[in-house]
């Protein structure tokens, strides 16, 4: 719409341009003073056409710092680092020009650990924002104050529906003193909870929510020493690049401290590798190949797939009187987790094929800065730009000894 308006009105400074030169050129008289006369036309048109975009490119420029000092207030930049865990995140917008939409997410470090939300409102885009602003908000609050994790759900819970009962009022006054029967009534939120404890497990609270990713740098096999003729013969190699991601632990490198620090510093040499592919009709988003060139990409990263019981989503039927969280693993040392939302997991490309998370994090850096801008990138890649939904992508890696 913004870009429309500058070319509207660029039609209508040439038509009237050239009415004025076809009426001067076309009245009986001499050619230059014509001439001189079209040229003054022009001039005041191109003056006050420039007085005009200037105007508009300096509310415009206010406009989007204001949106924008809105949007970090409600998205807050998170810290690169929090409580010895390393993060990084990113949001993208289905909404041309908006920063935010309707996806949410916030950490925060308590008594109990580092606090997790990530949700997805239902729609996308601006009008989505004031819902995910009441639950970011009771978030914000519940984390700190709150003991239990059920405990900050609840609380979100209730600011959910006091939203939505003050929207859908708003929308209806002449409605009955009731419960307002409205389709802001209808909405509800996807969330995931998490606590990060001081050791490393993972308490959860999934309310219809896509279950993270832990990541783990994979290791290499080692050499062995050369064998004699009478030596047994060597099993086979059994490294988890062998392994399906489903059948991958989340135990952390073993061994001294020599091999332990070698296998967390793994990752660094990989990301040089790390390229993105230029794929063809049918072809997955990647950051790289191998090393021929032409085959399949080295794995580079051991994925798995975190899972435990999915509630309703918010907003949908009421939540228990007292939800219990579950633990749905351990983060180690040089562990990531990579969590999203439903806009990245239903991305589909052209040819109607879904972005594939697991193998686009497999090949991907284990630097959360790195990896959040990959996915991002592979993400706009295999949609050719063109999102459907807002997308949201947090990364917390545990750089604790």
């Amino acid at each position: 719409m913004i870009g429309e308006k500058p070319q509207v009105r660029r039609v209508c400074v040439f038509a009237w341009g050239g009415a004025a030169v076809s009426w001067e050129l076309s009245t009986p008289g001499r050619l230059v003073p014509s001439l001189a006369t079209c040229a003054a036309f022009l001039l005041l048109a191109t003056g006050c056409a420039l007085h005009i975009r200037r105007g508009l490119v300096a509310e415009l420029r206010r406009s989007q710092e204001i949106a924008g000092a809105a949007q970090r207030a409600l998205l807050r930049p998170l810290p690169a680092r929090m409580d010895g865990l390393a993060l990084a995140a990113a949001q993208l917008s289905a909404s041309r020009g908006a920063a935010v939409g309707g996806d949410l997410y916030e950490a925060v470090p308590t008594a109990h650990g580092v606090r997790v939300v990530i949700g997805d409102v239902r729609g996308h885009g601006l009008p989505a924002l004031g819902a995910a602003a009441a639950v970011l908000g009771a978030f914000r609050e519940a984390a700190y104050d709150e003991v239990s994790l059920g405990g900050v759900l609840v609380r979100m819970e209730r600011a959910l529906a006091r939203h939505l009962r003050d929207r859908a009022r708003a929308e209806h006054p002449a409605a009955c003193s009731g419960e307002p029967q409205s389709p802001s009534a209808e909405e509800f939120v996807t969330v995931l909870l998490l606590q990060i404890a001081p050791d490393g497990t993972l308490l959860a609270l999934n309310c219809g929510h896509p279950w993270p990713y832990l990541l783990r740098p994979a290791t290499a096999p080692e050499h062995p020493a050369p064998r004699g003729p009478g030596s047994d013969p060597e099993p086979a190699p059994h490294t988890p690049a062998g392994l399906d991601v489903a059948e991958l632990g989340s135990k952390a490198p073993s061994g001294g401290p020599d091999r332990r620090r070698a296998a967390l510093s793994a990752p660094t040499a990989c990301e040089a590798r790390a390229r993105g592919a230029v794929r063809g009709p049918g072809r997955s988003p990647g950051f790289g190949k191998g090393r021929g060139g032409g085959g399949p990409a080295q794995r580079l990263t051991d994925v798995r797939g975190l899972d435990g019981e999915t509630m309703p989503p918010l907003g949908v039927v009421p939540l228990p009187r007292d939800p219990q969280p579950h633990t749905c693993g351990e983060l180690r040392p040089g562990e990531t987790l990579f969590l999203h939302t439903d806009g990245a997991a239903e991305a589909r490309n052209a040819a109607g094929a879904f972005f594939p998370p697991r193998r686009v994090l497999a090949e991907a850096p284990l630097t959360p800065a790195r990896l959040v801008a990959g996915v991002h990138t592979a993400l706009l890649r295999h949609t050719g730009g063109r999102l459907a939904d807002d997308v949201a992508l947090l990364v917390l890696r545990d750089d604790r000894a």
